[in-house]
């Protein structure tokens, strides 16, 4: 499971950095931002817990 997490939020970074430097998209941009943090945070606390 906290691969996965690792993945998509690894993506919507990817996304993230795309949307500032290729499309102009300035509110998507924060909320991929958003939800790649909370996708890393997640797997942080995840792995604390083992």
């Amino acid at each position: 499971m906290r691969s996965i997490l690792y993945i998509i939020g690894v993506l919507l970074v990817i996304g993230w950095i795309l949307g500032v430097f290729v499309w102009n998209a300035p509110h998507l941009i924060y909320i991929l931002l958003i939800l790649a943090i909370v996708s890393f945070l997640l797997g942080v606390i995840k792995k604390g817990e083992l």
